[in-house]
């Protein structure tokens, strides 16, 4: 592994990539403590204490988890990237019911409007969300500074403003370093939050609050919840093709193998997000706009994160996610396509039988892995809150928090050890010594 990262850091393109990243991502948790204007700093920081040494996880402990702790800090990155994912989740169902939608998406051209149309609607949705959190603010005991209508519309100005570079940001990460940007914003403010975590986990063992024999029990608990995460990102089924001997001009290709490897979760970590992000919207507009209408203060009880009602949701959420997710990346349709123009077949199924073969496969495959994912989501949450830990310390280490960081940490490695590969070294794999000489 030393060698393999030495390797690395040796190969400019690669280093420059990695460095790119990890810069972009410093800038994003610069961002995350920068107060919009208007605010007391002093005043948020005594509010949230409160908030977060109880055990109940409410919905500022749970914006403020997907915030990367910007939330709390009322910075102009508060929204994170969530504004983005619930439009992108919008616009995609949109998609499939109309199709034109679906067709000038899958030109070059419109591809590159829908993308506008996206942008569009995450503004839309960020000074919807910003409003609402002015009218949070007003709610904490001298968290403004100033009057009510200036510090409306410079927060909605700035937190709109913070979304959109942050998606910038995003962005340049996945064209010009390493791994998927939004994905790793996400990452890096779950990890940004771990040390204070441990630091309230060692405060409550001082103080006599807390079991470090209960402590030791849950520790084991999330390592088993990583293996299982990582079991379930490596397992695969793999469908043989088999294709004949064919002429292309004057070069003749002789008859050979090969297979489809259908991953048990092809989607990875995006049901989680999805599902996050969609409840996070009307989560955070119920709670904040409860006080003064009665049906949204009802809203915001249903959809209590440590709800049953929310945690049903939640799962049928990650289930559904998971399966539309896989359609739109996986299509049996253009797979058996491709495979009969390059001369393919799956043996013992007929030609005209192959979309529903790989169609069947697949939902096969992806229904035990969505409840697998769903499972390892909510188990370590219900025994949190059976042991009461603290909300920033159940989220930051419930299953949610480790299916992101687990699914990212193993989408960065794959393609860091492609990378590799193209430099003609065995990667993280293997034992990262030189194969062919550059």
């Amino acid at each position: 592994m030393s060698n393999t990262l030495t390797d690395m850091m040796r190969m400019k393109d690669i280093r420059k990539k990695i460095l790119v990243s990890i810069g972009l991502l410093i800038v994003s948790r610069i961002g995350a403590v920068i107060p919009i204007p208007g605010i007391d700093p002093n005043a948020l920081e005594n509010y949230f204490l409160t908030i977060s040494q109880s055990s109940t996880i409410g919905f500022a402990e749970y914006l403020n988890f997907f915030s990367g702790g910007a939330f709390s800090n009322f910075s102009v990155f508060m929204l994170g990237v969530m504004p983005y994912i619930s439009t992108q989740i919008i616009v995609q169902l949109l998609m499939l019911v109309v199709p034109s939608l679906k067709k000038l998406a899958q030109d070059p051209q419109g591809s590159k409007k829908m993308q506008q149309y996206t942008r569009y609607g995450t503004i839309v949705v960020c000074m919807i969300q910003s409003f609402v959190v002015t009218v949070y603010a007003r709610s904490i005991p001298g968290a403004m500074t100033i009057g009510v209508l200036p510090f409306t519309l410079i927060s909605m100005l700035s937190v709109t403003a913070g979304t959109m570079m942050l998606i910038w940001l995003g962005d340049k990460i996945t064209q010009n370093g390493v791994g998927n940007g939004i994905s790793l914003l996400i990452f890096a403010g779950i990890v940004a939050r771990m040390p204070q975590a441990v630091a309230t986990i060692i405060a409550s063992i001082i103080a006599g609050t807390m079991n470090p024999v209960v402590l030791l029990i849950v520790v084991l608990m999330f390592i088993a919840v990583i293996v299982m995460v990582v079991y379930e990102e490596q397992g695969q089924r793999k469908i043989p093709v088999n294709y004949a001997r064919r002429v292309v001009g004057r070069k003749v290709y002789g008859a050979g193998s090969s297979f489809i490897p259908f991953k048990i979760n092809p989607s990875g970590v995006i049901p989680v997000i999805f599902a996050s992000a969609l409840l996070t919207f009307p989560l955070q507009i119920a709670s904040s706009l409860g006080n003064n209408v009665r049906w949204l203060q009802a809203v915001a009880n249903f959809l209590d994160p440590q709800g049953a009602p929310y945690l049903i949701i939640y799962t049928l959420l990650i289930i559904g996610f998971a399966f539309f997710y896989t359609q739109i990346s996986l299509n049996p349709v253009e797979m058996a396509k491709n495979i009969r123009e390059n001369g393919g077949s799956i043996p013992g199924v007929k030609n005209e039988n192959m979309e529903k073969y790989l169609a069947k496969v697949l939902n096969r495959i992806v229904l035990p892995g969505a409840l697998f994912l769903a499972f390892i989501a909510l188990i370590p949450t219900l025994i949190q809150k059976l042991f009461h830990f603290p909300a920033s310390v159940a989220m930051l280490f419930g299953g949610t928090s480790l299916i992101i960081m687990v699914g990212v940490c193993l989408d960065t490695v794959r393609q860091l050890d492609g990378m590799m590969k193209m430099h003609h070294h065995d990667g993280f794999v293997g034992s990262g010594r030189r194969t062919k000489k550059i």
